[in-house]
């Protein structure tokens, strides 16, 4: 029975990266949470779902650019040094966007600037926590701090949106923002306990010259590279996020509530499959795992639609509303698409752990930095961009239409893909090639 638990040997033999781990997950929780309260505020003051999908425009970009650069600077500069003051500029940001909320600016414009700006500073700040990792555990326990990697991200999108659906909807978006303030300030704290800790095999330049070398590195790093086009398959053409609001709303009701349940559900799946994960390390055929779990994540988005399309609109629920806190708990349509989007999470943690170790044991450290940050801009910028097509595809089809029309399509992407780039199914994780 113990084999199939989660390996928790990292957290054990490792105290830097307890740390780390630690810091990462309180963040987690404090950033999800505001992320929800974001997509919740915006769509209070403008009801629309492509309002909302916004949102992950304006955040996309800054993590575009910031990534890539931000992966060269992780390359050229002590990783901890990185950490700690991208950290800094991330609890500038947060505190600001809580005081909008406190002040009740009511400015959608001023927001969105806002969350560009904590975009930016993510951007940094991710790849440096990441490239520290294998600094940290030896090589044969990387898969299981990738494990321990994806339950505290989980436990984040699980706890975040959930506190704060429940937040918004009783004490408003204030207080849910002042806690992602909070997270943030004891998250510094663990990072700056860390030891100096500069690249191996001598630092780079930070500048263009470097980001495009790291971009360069990708035309032949065929099995890496796929690892991010199957990412977007998932992120970018079935993202049901910017959904959420509108289905609280308007769908199923139940309100900010609702929808913190939904966001919170994705990663309830996550957890699950992450405390049962300790059989991952005995999988070697990485590349088949992904393509599978991407195309289960596809599927499953697919029936969460399909629960939405059988949902008749509430009566309790009004277009442009999300302070509703009479939940329907007694529903069949609410906990399908709980379960549906459960079981998305749950696939999508598996793909996650297999993911981060290709990239982290077939990589070589002096490009892992710049590596990390293409990963940044694919696993955090891909939902970003996913948020406005599902937004586009709500306003244009409705919101349970957009969720089957765009797991459809990440499930034949997975397909054709493959069919491509059949070497990738042969990827082993006992000779790790880029």
């Amino acid at each position: 029975m113990s084999a199939l638990l989660l390996d928790t040997a990292p957290l054990r033999s490792s105290p830097e990266y307890r740390r780390l781990w630690v810091g990462l997950t309180l963040a987690g929780v404090g950033s999800q949470l505001g992320v929800t309260a974001v997509a919740l505020q915006v769509y209070d003051l403008t009801g629309s779902s492509f309002a909302v999908g916004l949102v992950g425009l304006v955040s996309f970009v800054p993590l575009v650019v910031l990534g890539l650069y931000g992966g060269a600077l992780v390359d050229a500069h002590d990783r901890r040094r990185v950490v700690v003051l991208s950290s800094g500029a991330l609890l500038i940001a947060s505190v600001l966007i809580a005081g909008q909320a406190w002040l009740d600016v009511g400015s959608v414009g001023l927001l969105l600037g806002l969350v560009a700006l904590q975009s930016a500073a993510f951007a940094v700040n991710s790849p440096a926590r990441t490239a520290i990792i294998p600094m940290l555990v030896p090589a044969e326990q990387l898969p299981a701090a990738n494990a321990l990697g994806t339950l505290s991200m989980n436990l984040g999108v699980t706890v975040g949106p959930l506190v704060g659906g429940l937040l918004v909807g009783s004490v408003g978006f204030g207080p849910a923002y002042t806690i992602d303030v909070v997270t943030l300030l004891v998250a510094l704290a663990t990072v700056l306990s860390l030891p100096p800790l500069p690249p191996v095999g001598g630092a780079r330049r930070a500048g263009l010259a470097s980001v495009l070398e790291g971009l360069r590195l990708l035309k032949g790093w065929r099995n890496v590279r796929m690892t991010f086009l199957l990412d977007i398959c998932a992120m970018v053409l079935s993202q049901p996020r910017a959904l959420f609001p509108a289905v609280g709303a308007v769908l199923i009701g139940g309100g900010a509530t609702t929808a913190g349940v939904l966001a919170s559900s994705v990663a309830v799946g996550s957890v699950l499959a992450s405390l049962v994960s300790g059989p991952l390390g005995r999988v070697h055929r990485h590349g088949v795992a992904i393509a599978v779990s991407v195309a289960a994540w596809g599927a499953a988005i697919v029936a969460f639609g399909l629960v939405l399309l059988l949902a008749a609109p509430s009566s309790s629920g009004a277009a442009g509303s999300v302070t509703t806190t009479a939940v329907p708990w007694t529903s069949w349509h609410l906990w399908g698409a709980c379960a549906a989007l459960a079981a998305a999470g749950a696939a999508d943690a598996v793909s996650s752990v297999f993911r981060q170790t290709v990239l982290q044991s077939a990589a070589p450290d002096w490009a892992r930095g710049r590596l990390q940050g293409v990963f940044i801009v694919v696993v955090a910028g891909g939902p970003r961009l996913g948020d406005l097509v599902a937004g586009a595809d709500a306003d244009a089809l409705g919101e349970a239409l957009a969720a089957v029309v765009g797991g459809v399509a990440c499930v034949l992407a997975v397909v054709v893909l493959m069919a491509w780039q059949r070497g990738f199914l042969r990827y082993d994780a006992r000779d790790p090639v880029p």
